[in-house]
């Protein structure tokens, strides 16, 4: 075990020292890993920038916008983009009339409403003679691209690829013409795209409906009690104007974190970067202050009816990395839900069988501002919820009444050790993981340093976390139900 220990230790700080960051001219971060395992590359592109940083009543902005970041620009899909940016021009009027029609509700005259929307899908007709559609996937796909994605979160938004070696100029091309030009093609049909994309994963989704409200009863005033996906009441009336007001936030270079981690010459590789992206001009505009969630001082709770197998979630609030006790509890959840030999795991599911299962997230649902410690779980049947929310209750008073044993410590610290020396086998997981912390917490030396922290964690400190959080006072509990007789 020390030798393990040891080695994983020496291997973020052997990697730490290796990594060169560099901030350009106009403010974007830079980092790069050069790493000969094979000759490809793994490029990550990260926006300080979210779900959080949304408009009030423009929620959704930042997930639509990853959307329309693939949908080409001036010079990527394009055939004649002269001809093309007027009949965009004439479709974002069209859709803006229309939309202002359907909010009048009652008043709305569906004559105009027909009318509009023949007109609108008219214009979706012609507009599609002036692109290739996805044109920067075939680009990236034959040129070997793979793990292309995206991503939005409440904190951050993501844009990754691997690659072989020689095609990072490629890349670089590609991605600065996405941020310096991009066109928001095919708007309309995309909203409809991401309207279904929330019926699916929240309407028609047990787990996603209850996570929706629970994160709605938990924070009161601070955005991640919005959902990523955003509200129905918004999503359905965002147009290319609110789109592009968080695109003028996500853009600036100072919010933008680059990595890349791969068989890579540095010098050439920083060169590159800042030819294609050195050009992004820096944003004047301050940043709006997100309102700090104020202190719980009563349980809160929300049942939520649906046909479906009950679920239980049930979160506390507390600080977020760097803080000491976010590594407290990064132990405090291998401790209850990493493996079979758990707390809640063994006594849940193996012993008590009351639960078919039972996960810990710390975290939840981002990491830039004080979050939640997030238990969820299945009851079994015949059993309920009220009753696995009592069998929790009391593992949970065992952790805050005596320490945990030595042995359940180290294991727990061991299960973490052996996830981050995994992690730093793979271009890409390092990419991810430096990106990350930089873009997240302005240092991504955060990696080298956490095992260290974990390791200082005591028995004490994870009693003391339980006692100090753990309280009725700062819980949030939602249920899911057939119905109210059947919590």
């Amino acid at each position: 075990l020390i030798l393990f220990s040891m080695a994983g230790n020496s291997s973020g700080l052997d990697l730490e020292k290796k990594v060169i960051k560099t901030k350009l001219k106009n403010g974007l971060t830079v980092l790069i890993l050069e790493r000969h395992v094979s000759p490809t590359v793994s490029l990550y592109i990260r926006h300080h920038v979210g779900a959080a940083d949304e408009t009030p009543g423009e929620t959704g902005a930042a997930h639509f916008l990853e959307h329309m970041m693939f949908k080409g620009t001036t010079t990527i899909g394009a055939k004649n983009y002269a001809a093309e940016k007027k009949i965009l021009a004439a479709i974002e009027k069209t859709g803006n009339t229309l939309d202002k029609e359907k909010l009048k509700g009652n008043k709305a005259r569906p004559q105009i409403i027909k009318q509009l929307t023949e007109e609108l899908n008219n214009l979706q007709s012609q507009a599609k003679k002036y692109f290739v559609p996805n044109e920067l996937d075939r680009l990236y796909t034959e040129n070997g691209g793979l793990d292309m994605n995206a991503s939005t979160g409440q904190d951050v938004t993501t844009y990754h690829i691997s690659l072989p070696v020689n095609k990072i100029e490629l890349w670089a091309r590609l991605e600065s013409d996405r941020l310096m030009n991009p066109v928001f093609r095919e708007f309309y049909t995309e909203r409809d795209v991401i309207m279904e994309e929330r019926r699916q994963r929240v309407e028609a989704d047990p787990e996603g409906k209850l996570y929706e409200q629970f994160l709605l009863t938990a924070f009161k005033v601070h955005p991640y009690g919005r959902p990523i996906l955003g509200w129905t009441k918004d999503m359905m009336y965002l147009n290319p104007q609110s789109v592009r007001k968080m695109f003028e936030k996500y853009k600036a270079p100072e919010s933008i974190v680059i990595a890349v981690v791969g068989d890579i010459e540095p010098a050439e590789t920083l060169k590159l970067i800042d030819k294609y992206f050195g050009g992004i001009p820096p944003r004047k505009e301050k940043t709006a202050v997100i309102p700090v969630e104020p202190k719980q001082t009563e349980e809160r709770r929300v049942s939520v009816a649906f046909d479906a197998n009950p679920m239980l979630f049930i979160g506390y609030h507390k600080p977020t990395a760097p803080a000491y006790d976010d590594y407290v509890f990064d132990v405090l959840e291998a401790i209850l839900t990493r493996g079979r030999t758990s707390r809640l795991y063994a006594a849940l599911v193996t012993r008590q069988k009351i639960a078919k299962s039972v996960s810990a997230y710390n975290g939840t649902p981002g990491a830039r501002y004080p979050n939640l410690f997030l238990i969820s779980a299945e009851p079994r049947h015949p059993h309920t919820n009220i009753e696995l929310e009592e069998a929790i209750s009391r593992e949970i008073e065992k952790i805050k009444e005596q320490p945990v044993s030595a042995i359940e410590l180290t294991k727990a610290k061991n299960h973490i050790r052996m996830q981050y020396i995994k992690n730093l086998n793979s271009n890409s997981e390092m990419a991810s993981t430096l990106s990350y912390y930089e873009v997240l917490l302005g240092d991504y030396k955060y990696f080298a340093n956490y095992l260290n922290a974990i390791d200082r964690v005591s028995a004490k400190d994870i009693q003391n976390a339980a006692q100090n959080y753990f309280n009725k006072d700062n819980r949030t509990v939602a249920r899911l139900s057939k119905g109210k007789d059947s919590e």
